[in-house]
């Protein structure tokens, strides 16, 4: 009972992507594409940490308050942040880390390795500590963004600490609401373009929060969560074109996830692609966030019967996905023929740990 394997899966966002950094509700979804660690306990006084993903080791004091030594030093971060919650670690362990998420992809490969290492951080602790799924989420927020002052929401903690098809609201303090939706027929597919995470997400913060901060000049009582589209759109075409077009794109986008909390809770899923492939075009359109290569992806997942698809993750690369139930095989291999990976993924389950 000294090995102990822990792992937290990706996810991919069905509606409200570049939202939950502005408050606004989202709808995600935990995939079946995991990262994980099996672990051994050592006779050493750190964590031996070899990771062939990346061709990477590392070597962590257990006992030590921890230096970051880049800016993405998720590993350190979240034991510091444990720490502070009164957690200390008297064993050292040799950590293999292994995923089959696409990384740099959009599918949130960096929070599902937080949230694993966080939990197995908590099963190895001192002294025990009991803890809910929900606090797994915000510990893995607070080790990843809010330790590093970066741009970003709760979205991918939740679904790599909790699984299944959220709702969340991220107005602090932040919640998820666990749904039971037969989901399936969902085709993950990774355009191989790296993106800028940060960049994308901090560009488009600032082009959407100068939108409102002009059209509140003109309109002072508009309210992102609850100012209808219509109202907005007399004084957004008033506004520099740039701020106003992403904006709009947002309230849009909103609207649209608003309808598929409706739809999905009715379990009727005849609308879903339909509805998924407008929140595409205002990502594509309004918010510029997708590629030649990931529309040509789309298209011919479309053409190979898809129902619809979006993008995924922050944008500018990464990934896209298509809701294909009844031709799954069929879109997996449209996509490759553009160049893409395909993944058939479904709904997953959250962190878990087993004793080897």
């Amino acid at each position: 009972m000294n090995q102990l394997y822990v792992s937290a899966p990706g996810r991919i966002c069905l509606f409200g992507e570049h939202q939950d950094y502005l408050g606004l509700p989202v709808i995600a979804a935990a995939i079946s594409l995991r990262i994980g660690i099996t672990a051994q306990v050592s006779s050493n006084s750190h964590f031996h940490l070899i990771m062939p993903d990346i061709g990477e080791e590392a070597q962590i004091d257990i006992h030590a308050e921890q230096s970051y030594s880049h800016a993405r030093d998720y590993l350190r971060s979240s034991i510091n942040v444990l720490k502070r919650e009164g957690l200390s670690w008297s064993q050292g362990y040799e950590v293999w880390m292994h995923g089959d998420i696409p990384i740099n992809a959009g599918t949130s490969s960096s929070s599902a390795m937080v949230v694993m290492w966080l939990r197995f951080l908590l099963e190895i602790g001192q002294p025990p500590r009991a803890f809910t799924s929900d606090d797994l989420a915000r510990w893995g927020h607070r080790s990843e963004v809010l330790e590093f002052g970066e741009p970003g929401g709760m979205m991918d903690h939740y679904c790599a600490a909790k699984g299944g098809v959220l709702w969340i609201d991220t107005r602090p303090p932040f919640a998820a609401e666990s749904w039971d939706i037969p989901l399936s027929g969902i085709v993950l597919g990774n355009s191989l373009q790296p993106k800028a995470t940060l960049e994308t997400l901090g560009m488009r913060r600032r082009d959407v929060s100068e939108g409102i901060a002009l059209l509140r000049e003109k309109l002072p009582a508009f309210d992102l969560a609850t100012t209808p589209l219509e109202e907005a759109e007399t004084f957004l075409k008033d506004l520099p074109e740039v701020p106003a077009r992403r904006l709009r794109a947002n309230l849009i986008n909103r609207d649209l996830t608003l309808q598929a909390r409706e739809t999905l809770l009715r379990r009727d899923l005849t609308r879903l692609g339909a509805l998924l492939y407008a929140h595409h075009e205002q990502l594509r359109d309004g918010l510029n966030l997708s590629t030649e290569k990931i529309e040509r992806m789309m298209d011919a997942a479309l053409e190979a019967g898809a129902q619809g698809g979006k993008i995924n993750g922050s944008g500018g690369g990464g990934c896209m996905f298509a809701y294909a139930p009844g031709c799954k095989e069929e879109v997996a291999e449209a996509i490759r023929r553009e160049g893409g990976v395909p993944y058939i993924v479904s709904v997953d389950r959250g962190a878990e740990v087993e004793r080897l």
